[in-house]
C-alpha cells in the first residue's frame, strides 16, 4: 500500500532559525524530536487544537509539492496576500513510486480568492469553459458549502493527491457525510488524501489513518481517543451538564 501512494513521508531538511517563529510552533518542535511523520494510508487526518501548527504543515505540504500557495493546483498561479508560512523550505517531502495525475490544495480560509481567480479566468477567456470542471456554474453564484462540494464532485477526477485544509469550515453535517462517500469513491480510483479537521464526523472515515497533534507530541490514534471526538460525544450525551458549567 505504501508505495502506490503518491506522498509518503515529510521531514525537516535543515534547522530552522531560533528566531523564526515557526521553530516555538508545537508541529515544528515534535518533526526535530520525530525526524519524520510517514504517511501509510491513502486517507491521512491531522487533528489537532488550534495553534499547534496543523494547517501551517498542510500548506507547507502542499507548498513543497507544487501546489499554489492559496490553492488551486499546480497550475495556479495567483497571490491576493502572502501569508504563508516559509515552512515549505525548511522540509523534504519523499514521493511514492506512483505518479499522480490529478491534484487540489483546498484550504478553506482563501476559498473565496480561489473562487475569484476563476472568475477572472472565465473574464479573460469568455467561451473557454473556465467552469465546465467546476459543476458548469461560477463558484461565486453559489452557497459556500454548495461551492465546496460542487468543486469536490466536479473537479476531482481521481489519481489524484488532493490536500485538504479543514474542508468541514463550509460543510453542514449531512455535506460532510456526502463528502466523505466522494473522498472513499476518490481513494478506490487510486487517489490520496492529507486533510487537516476538526471534524469528529469526517475523521470517522474507515480505514484512515488519524494523527493527533499536541503540545506532547504527535501519534497515531484512534479517532475515538481523539479530543475532537470525545469533547464533541460528552457534550452530545450531556449538553445540560457542559452548559450549566459554562454559563452558570
Amino acid at each position: 500500500m505504501l508505495n502506490n501512494l503518491f506522498l509518503t513521508q515529510v521531514s525537516l531538511s535543515k534547522e530552522i532559525p531560533e528566531d523564526n517563529y515557526l521553530s516555538d510552533l508545537p508541529v515544528v518542535r515534535h518533526l526535530k524530536e520525530m525526524k519524520k511523520i510517514d504517511f501509510k494510508k491513502p486517507v491521512t487526518f491531522i487533528v489537532g487544537e488550534n495553534g499547534t501548527g496543523k494547517s501551517t504543515l498542510i500548506e507547507a505540504i502542499a507548498v513543497a509539492m507544487g501546489f499554489n500557495a492559496e490553492g488551486g493546483t499546480i497550475n495556479f498561479n495567483f497571490s491576493t496576500e502572502s501569508t504563508h508560512s516559509d515552512l515549505h523550505k525548511y522540509i523534504k517531502i519523499i514521493r511514492g513510486t506512483s505518479r499522480n495525475r490529478d491534484g487540489f490544495f483546498l484550504r478553506a480560509e482563501s476559498f473565496y480568492n480561489l473562487a475569484s481567480y476563476l472568475e477572472g479566468m472565465d473574464r479573460d477567456n469568455p467561451g473557454d469553459g473556465t467552469f465546465d470542471s467546476y459543476g458548469g456554474v461560477s463558484l461565486h453564484n453559489q452557497s459556500h458549502g454548495e461551492s465546496f462540494m460542487s468543486l469536490i464532485e466536479n473537479r476531482f477526477g481521481g489519481n489524484g493527491l488532493y490536500i485538504l485544509d479543514e474542508p468541514e469550515a463550509a460543510l453542514s453535517p449531512m455535506r460532510l457525510l456526502r463528502l466523505m462517500a466522494n473522498i472513499n469513491a476518490l481513494v478506490e480510483r487510486g487517489s490520496q488524501f492529507i486533510i487537516s479537521t476538526h471534524s469528529p464526523i469526517l475523521m470517522a472515515l474507515p480505514k484512515a489513518d488519524v494523527l493527533e497533534l499536541t503540545e506532547d507530541g504527535i501519534q497515531r490514534v484512534k479517532y475515538q481517543d481523539t479530543e475532537h471526538f470525545q469533547l464533541t460525544k460528552d457534550f452530545v450525551n450531556s449538553p445540560e451538564t457542559f452548559l450549566k458549567y459554562l454559563l452558570e
